[in-house]
């Protein structure tokens, strides 16, 4: 069984409300950390080695770090709550049913970061997550940890909800600042990045839910022993959002030593692929991170185990690996098609582009309808490679990483899958016998399990 720190307590009835969440240790790092110093406190993230759960994984103790401290200047710490991934949803399983571990984290952070006023900005469709956290704050507030003089420490501090309006955008930093103060939400040009001027031009920090919910853990058992779990810097637990062709789909607490296949195939765990099938792909970071052919996902390119780790899975690059991401991991079964999948994916792109950058606002729509064109059976050979000129020439090439994002699946998808491509422009009636499952006259290999 793997360690728990952020899931420890979910099975426990009434776990969402203040007292049940208080009679199983709730608050004590926060009593812990507001007798230390708010350095002090930085310090011990940095020990921890947490990084940024909400895909970059930047260090978050690097990050806090970088907040500018001029004085009369007020600072802002901002909760990422715009899960607007994919294939993601293990922020709203700690919103919805733990909603005070994200809200003791956001007061040891705000103490440490020198924030009286701290949001939460929540994905517009999750309707119900706001009341759930309105009502985590009154009931911290009434216990005196919210409001005037925390605990006698004299540390002021007010959280606030703010509800998107469902635009994916705006799970990019500034893009979530331009919409919290009142503006469409387009990204900024960086620098100067949020740490010097954010919210309202002033020092802030973004941090995702998971990330400030680890916050609660680390000062609980300090940073050093946070760091022992894990591996090399994938240090911590990570949660994993599980979803697509598996038995056993959920939010999992890992701790980033197991296998990939491990994780798949385990009944602690995904349980493995239903009825049997065997397993052709995955996108393992959510949707924006490359999908890797099954070989590649259970093995590296050297014959070695791939792991639920950072570095083993970017390991080698593009070329060979993926990333961690935001942890939602699609598992996709032999009967499942790439070019399918792709096209839904360049769809969601097209459509939550903020249209600002020329790359990202015409090539997505263009990258849409060739797929488009090659999955209703009226492909041709060359537009394969205009695909792959057009991914190549909106990556790296606009404000914010959104542009990457929808580059990134059609690159991946076309290096490991060509002949699936291929193939569906040399068999047009593939739609018209079973739309959306390919069956090939020459299957791809599929990799069974280990």
């Amino acid at each position: 069984m793997s360690k728990k720190l952020l899931l420890k307590n979910a099975h426990i009835e009434g776990i969402r409300y203040f007292d049940t969440y208080r009679e199983h240790g709730g608050y004590q790092s926060v009593e812990k950390a507001l007798k230390m110093t708010p350095d002090q406190i930085v310090e011990e993230v940095k020990t921890s080695g947490l990084r940024g759960r909400g895909g970059a994984g930047f260090p978050t103790g690097m990050k806090w770090s970088f907040l500018a401290k001029p004085e009369g200047v007020p600072r802002y710490l901002v909760v990422n709550a715009d899960e607007s991934e994919p294939g993601t949803f293990k922020d709203r399983y700690l919103m919805e049913f733990i909603p005070h571990l994200l809200i003791e984290g956001m007061i040891i952070a705000s103490y440490a970061l020198g924030s009286n006023t701290s949001y939460i900005y929540t994905r517009g469709e999750y309707a119900w997550i706001p009341d759930i956290l309105e009502q985590a704050i009154d009931e911290a507030k009434k216990a005196g940890f919210l409001g005037k003089n925390i605990l006698g420490s004299g540390f002021d501090l007010e959280i606030y909800v703010q509800r998107g309006a469902g635009a994916y955008i705006c799970g990019e930093e500034t893009a979530l600042l331009e919409s919290l103060e009142g503006k469409r939400g387009n990204p900024r040009l960086k620098p100067p990045f949020p740490a010097v001027k954010g919210l309202w031009q002033c020092p802030t920090v973004v941090n995702n839910v998971e990330t400030i919910a680890a916050v609660v853990p680390i000062i609980d058992i300090t940073g050093a022993e946070y760091a022992k779990i894990g591996v090399g810097r994938s240090t911590g637990t990570k949660l994993i959002s599980a979803c697509g062709n598996i038995n056993k789909p959920g939010v999992y607490e890992i701790d980033m030593t197991i296998t990939v296949e491990e994780f798949i195939y385990s009944d602690e765990y995904c349980g493995g692929i239903p009825n049997g099938k065997k397993l052709k792909a995955c996108i393992p970071g959510g949707s924006s991170v490359p999908i890797v052919p099954a070989n590649l996902l259970l093995k590296t390119a050297s014959g070695e185990p791939r792991y639920m780790n950072y570095e083993s899975l970017s390991d080698g690059g593009f070329a060979t690996g993926t990333m961690m991401g935001s942890g939602g991991f699609i598992v996709l079964d032999e009967d499942q098609c790439v070019v399918k999948h792709t096209m839904t994916l360049a769809h969601f792109y097209n459509h939550e582009s903020c249209g600002q950058c020329t790359p990202c606002r015409e090539g997505t729509g263009w990258m849409y309808k060739i797929l488009k064109k090659i999955e209703s059976g009226q492909g041709e050979m060359k537009d394969i490679d205009l695909l792959w000129d057009i991914q190549r020439k909106i990556e790296g090439n606009t404000i914010c990483p959104l542009g990457d994002a929808a580059a990134w699946p059609v690159a991946a998808a076309i290096r490991h899958f060509r002949d699936e491509f291929e193939w569906h422009i040399n068999n047009p009636e593939c739609l018209t016998r079973n739309y959306g499952i390919a069956h090939y006259a020459d299957p791809l290999p599929v990799v069974e399990k280990q």
